[in-house]
């Protein structure tokens, strides 16, 4: 069974960089209608090397992505000038992407100076690195630098460095070879995979005995590449290939990471603690501490040079990444926590940094989840030509390729995006829209990749595999928005840059403060303890004051949040693209809706059809059916619809769609065209004034008691008279009423935007409660309205759903695009609503507000710790209580203003909607 067309276009379109893949723009000339639209798509979608193409209707922008392996830009330019438009304006862009796994950073100064080293190397043209994330995202000209630049220059800067991925990963596997054992077996299997269909590029690792392929995924797979190899063997020649899979790498670094610092703090642990009972407890509990006394050489005793053998290892084995990390960053003239750096002391950082790891762990345990969703294995079956099932296998799920048919069992979850071909079911898919009721699935039915089948078994055949499934693409989204800073950061990188100077200066200003005034007898000798003199006492208050004013807590502060935040928010079905859109969604003081599509159901059906002129009603059908078929507006759809099933019911059984020269769109308004010699315009009142169409009495009075319904009135003219009119109506969401009463106990206004009617827009908004209408407007006027409320100072969010929607989107301050919607409208936003529900808006802007607020709370932890703690290190407090903060307390300060910090963000892993919080 063949799927549908729009069965190609991915369940969530994003915009997966692939340096095998290269993007080109066009500015293409007498783009007017859908019918042009089409005609351009046609001359090129076809061309081997083509991958997808995407048309703007309002600006005539083209993106195509191509192979140029089989194809260039110039020859796809042609063949569009070949179909007849002119091509204005060519760019093509060279940018490749890779991601880095970064080892070492500490703080925002860390952080920093890895971007600034990125930023140096000739051809990176963006940077930006996730200090929670410990990640690097590096675009860059593949013609001026590659990944090895780009780790070797962040090695340089004192990090360690590990590539997580680069564009051309995304089709592209690993396979680990068995039998290889000469120069010549590797001949054979490279010969192999290079004249194989579908391979573009093999590499072959010697020592590791792993083959690198890069595949074209709608001719080939991994499967097949398997079967490639075994093939070439020969004789008692065999040769065997399995998967070579690095995933979950990064969860088994974290956790090395986090055991690495516990075995180092119970190591030093086993040195310092001695050291502390030498120092601090038996001297208090005599006689048992004298013995320390003994002088083994002069002034030297024995409990000193224990506590010196003791915490040599503490120094400078376990202390020495301390020593590592300050060295680098004084080479690249920086400062952050290591330069700020005995035993006890080490020993309290190292327990701060593990319980630090241990929490930053948690922070993307929301990502973690989604990745686990999709299963390890899946039962691939063989069908005959009468579609019956005569074989079932259990495969790697990573083998699954495109068209291959999976058997879905009930309780087992889907693998892949597909179609179900076969079988009835229902399937759970609250884990990737957050929709909790199961979805009824049946032939035809999309499915998306980590949901659960609840009761039917499913034939289903899969169309997005790998990286271009749903949720691979909704865990790229989170991850690059979790790398992407949001601007309240910009609070704590100011910070960082002046912190650790500053605090040097004040280190030092608090040994003079304290060691001039002891040696000239300004303060009491009694303050001054026992074994101790003016210099040594200043000294450690000037440690203390290193010490406990860590930068780190600050760096920390809003990463982290914004980590928990996107996780929690994808999943929930709300994805936000990056901080930036995360902290401007609380500032939202207005909401603009468009109508179809987002306030309703976006499934319109005419409920009437009249009659206003000597047209007969086969004539009056046939007119519209011609125009309104070469368009793709709703409406359109579905008075064609209930048009041809009118004809059909007046006799004819004619399924022939007339020709029709001249079409043409009016954007917000409706189409024309030319069916023989008659003129018809098919569209809404404006469009009849602009053309000149009068209106008679009979027509107005028809449109009035529609519209007062909340229905749409489509106008059909023939010959510049009305023929007749359709009433459509589209039922509102059951959840749009709630939605708007509940953003006004929030304080923000709503307003519908729409190119239909006043009148219809007026009942729909005296319906749901919306504060505002603005109607008969196209896609620019609203992009217009959204900045006239910008011009008088409110942060406005617009939700839509179509292409004329993407102008308003892209000019709010935040987008909202509904997750059912067009490519382009998703493509436009900074928020998508993966679940289609209006109550997503609530989420997405009560989640913001959720997230600001911790971040300042954040920053109230990081900051009071180091307002409140340097002042009590520096020993204000000792001249009226007594009370000093040593070094090795300082440090246990430093460590718990981190863990406070992550443990405050990970707090936002208990948010609930409010909706749903409200209906309990």
């Amino acid at each position: 069974m063949e799927a549908n067309s729009d069965l190609k276009i991915p369940l969530l379109q994003t915009s997966p960089e692939d340096a095998a893949v290269r993007t080109v723009m066009f500015q293409i000339g007498d783009i007017k209608c859908a019918s042009c639209i089409n005609s351009v798509e046609s001359s090129i979608k076809d061309l081997h090397g083509v991958n997808s193409i995407m048309v703007s209707p309002l600006d005539g922008r083209a993106i195509i992505k191509y192979s140029p392996k089989f194809i260039t830009a110039k020859n796809i330019k042609e063949a569009i000038e070949d179909s007849g438009f002119g091509v204005d304006e060519l760019q093509e862009q060279e940018i490749s992407v890779c991601r880095v796994r970064i080892k070492g950073m500490a703080c925002t100064s860390c952080s920093e100076s890895v971007e600034n080293a990125l930023r140096m190397i000739d051809g990176v043209k963006k940077a930006t690195v996730g200090l929670a994330l410990e990640e690097a995202k590096v675009y860059f000209d593949p013609n001026l630098a590659d990944a090895n630049k780009i780790i070797e220059a962040i090695e340089d800067a004192g990090f360690g460095a590990e590539l997580i991925s680069s564009a051309n990963d995304v089709n592209k596997v690993h396979l680990k070879l068995e039998g290889v054992d000469s120069l010549e077996d590797v001949n054979i299997v490279m010969s192999s995979l290079e004249f194989a269909a579908g391979v573009n590029h093999v590499e072959f690792n010697l020592t590791e005995h792993i083959v690198t392929v890069n595949y074209e995924p709608d001719i080939t797979g991994p499967r097949s590449l398997i079967h490639f190899i075994q093939t070439a063997s020969s004789g008692t020649k065999m040769y065997q290939a399995s998967l070579h899979t690095t995933s979950g790498k990064r969860e088994r670094d974290k956790v090395d990471e986090i055991h690495r610092y516990r075995d180092q703090f119970l190591f030093s642990c086993l040195f310092s603690v001695p050291v502390f009972v030498f120092a601090m407890v038996l001297p208090m509990l005599p006689p048992y501490g004298n013995w320390l006394n003994y002088k083994i050489h002069h002034m030297l005793t024995l409990g000193l040079f224990l506590r010196w053998i003791l915490s040599t290892p503490v120094q400078f084995i376990v202390g020495k990444r301390f020593y590592v990390g300050s060295y680098h960053a004084l080479r690249r003239r920086s400062a952050n926590m290591d330069v700020l750096t005995s035993s006890m002391l080490i020993s309290f950082i190292l327990l701060g940094k593990y319980l630090e790891n241990l929490a930053k762990g948690k922070t993307s345990d929301a990502l973690g989840k989604l990745t686990q969703l999709v299963p390890d294995k899946a039962y691939l079956v063989d069908m005959d030509a009468d579609e019956n099932v005569i074989s079932e296998t259990e495969i790697d799920t990573q083998l699954i390729q495109k068209s291959d048919i999976l058997k879905i069992v009930p309780g087992a979850k889907i693998p892949i995006d597909g179609v179900v071909i076969k079988g009835q079911s229902y399937v759970n898919e609250s884990m990737i829209t957050g929709e909790a009721k199961p979805v009824d699935k049946s032939p035809g039915d999309k499915v998306i990749g980590g949901t659960i089948n609840e009761n039917g078994c499913l034939l289903i055949k899969a169309t997005h595999v790998g990286s271009d499934t749903a949720l691979s693409q909704i865990v790229q989204l989170v991850e690059t928005a979790q790398l992407a800073k949001a601007p309240v950061q910009k609070l704590a990188d100011h910070i960082s840059r002046v912190f650790v100077p500053l605090v040097v200066v004040a280190a030092f200003l608090t040994w003079m403060g304290w060691f001039v005034p002891g040696e000239v007898g300004l303060y009491p000798r009694h303050w001054i303890p026992k074994a101790m003199n003016a210099f040594e006492l200043a000294l450690q208050f000037a440690i203390s004051v290193l010490v406990v004013a860590c930068p780190c807590a600050l760096g920390l502060a809003t990463p982290t949040a914004v980590m928990v935040a996107s996780g929690m928010g994808a999943s929930q079905g709300v994805l936000i693209k990056g901080g930036d859109a995360l902290e401007k969604a609380h500032k939202v003081k207005v909401v603009v809706f468009d109508k179809t599509g987002t306030l309703t159901v976006g499934e319109p059906v005419v409920v009437s059809a009249v009659l206003f002129s000597e047209f007969t009603m086969e004539e009056f059908y046939d007119m519209t059916i011609a125009v309104e078929s070469s368009s793709e507006h709703p409406l359109a759809k579905a008075v064609v619809k209930h048009a041809k099933k009118l004809r059909k019911k007046f006799g004819s059984n004619d399924e022939e769609v007339p020709d029709v020269k001249d079409f043409e769109v009016q954007v917000g308004a409706g189409v024309c065209g030319k069916v023989g010699e008659r003129t018809v315009l098919v569209g809404n009142k404006r469009l009849m004034h602009a053309c000149n169409v009068p209106l008679s009495s009979e027509v107005e009075r028809y449109m009035s008691e529609n519209e007062i319904l909340a229905r749409t009135c489509v106008l059909v003219s023939i010959d510049g008279k009305i023929a007749g009119a359709y009433s459509v109506t589209d039922p509102l969401k059951p959840e749009a009423k709630r939605v708007i009463s509940f953003l006004h106990t929030m304080g923000i206004s709503s307003i519908i935007a729409t190119g239909d009617n006043l009148a219809t827009a007026t009942a729909i908004a005296n319906e749901v409660g919306i504060d505002e209408v603005f109607a008969e407007t196209d896609p620019l006027g609203k992009a217009d309205k959204v900045k006239e409320l910008q011009m008088k100072g409110m942060t406005v969010a617009m939700v839509g759903d179509g292409i004329n929607d993407s102008p308003a989107l892209v000019a709010a301050d935040v987008g909202m695009a509904i997750g059912a919607g067009t490519d382009v409208a998703i493509e436009a936003a900074d928020i998508v609503l993966v679940k289609n529900s209006l109550e997503d808006v609530i989420t997405a802007i009560d989640l913001s507000r959720k997230t600001m607020l911790r971040i300042r709370l954040n920053y109230i932890w990081a900051l009071g710790y180091n307002v409140l703690g340097m002042p009590v290190a520096a020993g204000v407090l000792y001249p009226f209580t007594g009370i000093r903060l040593p070094p090795w307390l300082a440090g246990a300060c430093m460590a718990a203003s981190s863990v406070s910090v992550v443990s405050s963000s990970l707090l936002l892993q208990l948010y609930k909607k409010p909706l749903n919080v409200q209906c309990i």
